[in-house]
């Protein structure tokens, strides 16, 4: 079968507001009923099954109301391997962010990991799985993702004294000490750094990053170069989070940027924080995150230093590429290296009037962000009119044919699961 889906909104505070939000201009174009407030924050699209967040089904003929209950009741939907190897669950959540303000410095635990946290405490870890998670700009988009090279990190090291007192002398010798030749000798080093900025305590980091702020802000009236000690980042991040100790990852942390189509995989244990900008974002279906700054919530620093993974490697190896797809050049697919979920990108220039969306032998959420078509499927009762907004479930071993009625082509994104 295939059918429409309308989408679970979430309206965390660090999302983009009313209409500058990309997940409030789907919603809109794809359902003009819909009533947008311009002054709350639109964060989040979830696309799935999530308990927390099901998809109900904009279809009258189908008696089931969600796509969870949809999919327990037709399991075969998913295709034989993927229902054999995720016990009959879509394996994946699909998500459009909007990000305005910076999201918390956080990592998601691997399976064994998110098992223990899930059992120990399950009021902050809600499932026992893990989740992997990968991020498509739609729009210039920001994030911080895995450890600098430590050359970088010595670097503000040296230019930024309020950090090197918050690290101690010892801690900030031994990494300048630390030659590439012994990655191990490196991790270490950087493990004891990050772990005594992260545990210093409260009023002790409060002064210093107050004391940075004051003197990078008078450095920026003076007009002095302040990229030393990454200033603009800096009176961002702490004009959102005054007083955090996140504030002083991006140290420590890659900033990675991405253009429309760029996209970055974040694997177990990986520390990241996404910044600004427009995604679309897919992950194993957990809810699993263990964080440490930038955030209100519940902040759980020795579980994060103590999993994290202390491999630096720089900003550019964190841009995962999208490989061309054999079968048909309009196809553009990121694959990463977790067996939960892919993405593809399908660009249809606007000479094409007929194209078919292949089937694959895994069900698949397909999401419009640009065009215009009519679809027509053997498995689908009538034809569907697609404009941007507009997202579909499609069983696995289903094709739908559109036939296109934009003059600027569309893009299309579509997850499943490529076993």
């Amino acid at each position: 079968v295939v059918f429409p889906l309308s989408c679970a909104v979430q309206n965390y505070s660090w999302g983009k507001v009313g209409l500058e939000s990309e997940v409030a201009k789907l919603l809109t174009s794809g359902d003009p009923l819909v009533q947008i407030q311009p002054d709350r924050p639109y964060a989040e699209l979830w696309m799935g099954a999530h308990p927390r967040g099901d998809a109900i089904i904009r279809d009258n003929r189908i008696p089931q109301k969600t796509l969870g209950q949809w999919i327990a009741d037709n399991p075969a939907c998913l295709g034989t391997k993927v229902k054999d190897t995720f016990q009959g669950h879509l394996p994946f959540l699909f998500k459009v962010l909007s990000v305005d303000t910076a999201l918390s410095v956080q990592a998601h635990p691997n399976k064994e990991l998110a098992a223990k946290l899930h059992a120990q405490f399950p009021e902050h870890y809600p499932d026992a799985n893990h989740k992997p998670e990968m991020a498509i700009a739609l729009t210039p988009f920001e994030g911080l993702c895995g450890f600098r090279p430590v050359e970088e990190i010595v670097s503000f090291l040296q230019n930024v004294p309020e950090l090197r007192v918050l690290i101690g002398e010892v801690a900030a010798e031994q990494l300048e000490r630390s030659g590439s030749d012994d990655p191990r000798g490196v991790s270490a080093a950087l493990r004891v750094c990050f772990t005594r900025l992260m545990k210093s305590e409260k009023k002790f980091f409060v002064d210093q990053l107050n004391m940075l702020v004051k003197r990078i802000s008078q450095e920026v009236e003076e007009g002095k170069d302040t990229s030393g000690s990454n200033g603009e980042l800096l009176l961002r991040l702490h004009s959102q989070y005054p007083g955090d100790i996140g504030c002083f990852t991006i140290y420590f942390l890659n900033l990675v940027k991405l253009e429309p189509g760029e996209a970055m995989f974040l694997g177990a244990n990986e520390p990241h924080a996404y910044l600004r900008g427009d995604c679309v974002e897919c992950m194993a279906c957990s809810d699993n995150t263990v964080r440490a700054g930038l955030t209100p919530k519940f902040i759980d620093v020795l579980t994060l230093c103590e999993m994290l993974n202390y491999t630096p490697a720089p900003s550019s190896s964190k841009i995962f590429p999208a490989v061309q797809s054999q079968l048909d050049p309009n196809v553009y697919v990121y694959d990463p290296p977790v067996p939960d979920f892919a993405i593809m990108r399908i660009e249809i220039p606007a000479s094409i009037k007929l194209y078919l969306i292949s089937a694959v032998d895994s069900a698949s959420i397909l999401l419009v962000i640009q065009g215009t078509a009519v679809g027509t499927s053997t498995a689908a009762a009538s034809e569907m009119s697609l404009c941007r907004g507009s997202v579909l479930f499609i069983s696995a071993n289903e094709s739908i044919s559109l036939h296109l009625s934009s003059p600027d082509g569309m893009l299309l994104f579509r997850a499943c699961c490529l076993l």
